[in-house]
């Protein structure tokens, strides 16, 4: 393989998310750079959130899969500035999600309705009824919220606006 920015970036899409295994961190918007400075490859990631559980292991799926491939010269930097925010999820994952069972995001970062108490409508991923309820802020993750659908009665996760 080439060591290009462009082939790297292409063979980290192939790591999962390791919360979330339909989409990889390229789509999440954690994998966030490639650089090449001297011999070594820099790999830059930013957490979804300070303290997110998933991130040693999301470093240690880009060494394993870096020695695979005989890139033994590579180091992962966390980076947190810029912060990490859902408006880097690209289109696809967000697809992904909802396929999967869990509402991606519905507004960008920009939507501050949750500031004035204004109740967002989820609808249900399984029969898409907005006939919903936020059970609890906080979901499977962190960055999920759990609702349940009053029509079907599944529980499911929303991807919060981080």
């Amino acid at each position: 393989m080439v060591l290009s920015k462009e082939n790297i970036f292409h063979l980290l899409s192939q790591i999962p998310d390791p919360e979330i295994p339909v989409i990889n961190i390229l789509e999440l918007g954690v994998l966030r750079d490639v650089v090449f400075v001297g011999d070594k490859i820099k790999i830059k990631i930013t957490p979804t959130y300070s303290g997110c559980p998933a991130m040693k292991q999301m470093e240690d799926d880009i060494y394993k899969l870096l020695k695979q491939e005989g890139i033994d010269n590579a180091e992962v930097e966390m980076i947190y500035n810029p912060a990490w925010t859902t408006d880097w999820i690209t289109e696809g994952a967000k697809k992904k999600l909802l396929e999967y069972g869990i509402v991606p995001p519905q507004h960008s970062t920009s939507d501050k309705s949750h500031l004035i108490g204004k109740q967002k409508n989820i609808a249900c991923p399984r029969c898409k009824s907005l006939n919903t309820e936020l059970v609890s802020q906080f979901g499977s993750t962190a960055c999920k919220a759990l609702y349940k659908c009053k029509d079907c009665l599944e529980p499911f996760d929303y991807f919060k606006c981080i």
